[in-house]
């Protein structure tokens, strides 16, 4: 710790990730960034000034959220361009995911000021990681429309997406949306987490239309975290493989024509590859 107040911290913008429920979660380094910095944006000072006091941190706080961002923007710039040292946090958890601020790093980056991101807790991640679906491939996509129908218009947008879906969800919509998700995707593998690193932190891991049964018509406490699993691989037998393959070999490599029809019927392409070496050795 003290060696990372002793470092200079020079002029820039600081995007400073924060706990998203314990407090312990939080960096040495983002520690020290806040102890010095000149302001420290907050989407809300009240709920911010609880981890600062916690610290012991006294540097200014001053509100930028979706309201006043357009307002407060050129003023953060002239402030860079003075030499100062700016923090930027959210509620909780990493700026910029389904936070505002993302326009400010584009601007500072634009006029040449300099910007570091100070990595740390994350809902989306630490849903994740014990969600217990696939991670090798995943896709943020932040917070469902409020209303059904637009809810249920994006879900059809997401639905071939070959990877584990990130949503985030107030507390209030977490039933509704869980039953569109249902409605829309059927029994894909799901993961409900919520008040994560928190007390009371909660995960479910059940199929999409079982988490909706159990959670139907129900209240939930504290912001929400759903996993979905991808598509569900459909029982495509090698018969259909060898007559989709057939068509693609007459103008295709095989391992473009395996490249292709794998990804046609959503099955593995190593899979599709091996047949047609297969097929094409019946036919010497």
């Amino acid at each position: 710790m003290q060696r990372h107040l002793r470092a200079e911290l020079g002029p820039g913008l600081y995007v400073v990730s924060t706990p998203i429920g314990n407090l312990g979660d939080i960096t040495l380094r983002a520690l020290t960034v806040l102890a010095r910095a000149d302001v420290v944006l907050c989407e809300d000072t009240r709920h911010s000034r609880t981890l600062l006091s916690h610290f012991a941190i006294g540097a200014p706080a001053r509100p930028y959220h979706e309201h006043n961002a357009a307002k407060e923007r050129p003023r953060v710039l002239a402030e860079l361009a003075a030499g100062k040292r700016v923090a930027l946090i959210s509620d909780a958890g990493t700026p910029l995911v389904s936070d505002p601020g993302w326009k400010l790093v584009r601007e500072a980056l634009d006029s040449g000021h300099r910007v570091e991101a100070l990595p740390g807790a994350s809902a989306a991640l630490t849903a994740l990681t014990l969600g217990g679906l696939p991670t090798d491939t995943f896709l943020f996509a932040g917070f469902l429309p409020a209303k059904s129908a637009g809810r249920r218009a994006r879900i059809a947008e997401l639905a071939q997406v070959p990877a584990t879906l990130v949503l985030f969800e107030a507390p209030s919509r977490v039933a509704e949306t869980l039953g569109d998700l249902a409605a829309m995707l059927g029994a894909r593998p799901a993961a409900l987490a919520r008040e994560l690193t928190k007390l009371h932190e909660e995960v479910r891991r059940a199929p999409l239309d079982q988490l909706a049964a159990e959670l139907e018509g129900q209240a939930v406490k504290g912001e929400a975290v759903i996993l979905v699993g991808p598509p569900l691989q459909a029982d495509v037998s090698d018969a259909d493989i060898a007559t989709r393959l057939a068509a693609a070999l007459g103008d295709m490599s095989l391992r473009d024509a395996a490249k292709s029809v794998a990804e046609a019927l959503g099955v593995p392409k190593s899979r599709v590859y091996d047949l047609g070496i297969k097929l094409r050795k019946e036919t010497l």
